[in-house]
């Protein structure tokens, strides 16, 4: 499966190229090893580009796709290499289908918190959603909230092309109310309850 980071390197024309690293994202250490005399961080990053020339908020909207990455790096050669790193975390509950909303959080190498927590108060918000005391919605409404303000996250949605789309986001729909909507409405199977 691999822990998959996308690496951005500035270009001169405050541009990016992005490659990939399929366990960059395991830790947060790549950003280390990531140097002058070693800029594919000894193989640990793939030589081929993923993209080339893209403008920084498109690595968001259009690459970073939060069901699939656990990492970004921004790299910036021309400061001797300096890394940047950031956790990716994925603000969206279901079945991984429905794109994304995410968010970076920047870190250090040596720091594992943000993930730790990230996990915990996502399991915990699915746990209050799934004994039915909070929507998906409102529940997604306070993980952003708390990702900015706690670790001063930056959300984003993804999109595999904004062309392609109106890039408006729309939450995904609570199935859980359509389904409780549809049994108040009335048995389905044609058995009138005030017969019983």
């Amino acid at each position: 499966m691999g822990h998959r980071a996308l690496v951005a390197y500035g270009r001169p024309d405050r541009l990016y190229d992005l490659r990939y690293s399929h366990w960059g994202g395991e830790d947060l250490t790549l950003a280390t090893e990531i140097t002058a005399a070693t800029p594919l961080a000894g193989g640990a990053i793939e030589g081929s580009l993923v993209a080339d020339s893209i403008a920084r908020d498109r690595i968001l909207s259009n690459y970073l796709d939060p069901c699939v990455y656990e990492a970004l790096y921004l790299v910036d050669p021309a400061a001797d290499y300096e890394v940047d790193p950031y956790r990716v975390c994925w603000l969206e509950w279901g079945d991984g289908r429905d794109g994304g909303r995410g968010a970076i959080v920047a870190t250090r190498p040596d720091d594992s918190t943000v993930g730790r927590w990230f996990r915990a108060t996502k399991t915990a918000l699915a746990d209050i959603v799934e004994m039915g005391a909070l929507s998906r919605r409102a529940a997604q409404a306070y993980l952003e909230a708390r990702v900015c303000e706690e670790r001063n996250g930056i959300l984003y949605t993804y999109e595999e092309s904004i062309e392609d789309g109106d890039p408006t986001y729309t939450p995904t729909p609570d199935r859980w109310l359509e389904r409780d909507r549809r049994e108040s409405d009335g048995p389905t199977d044609g058995i009138d309850e005030s017969d019983e």
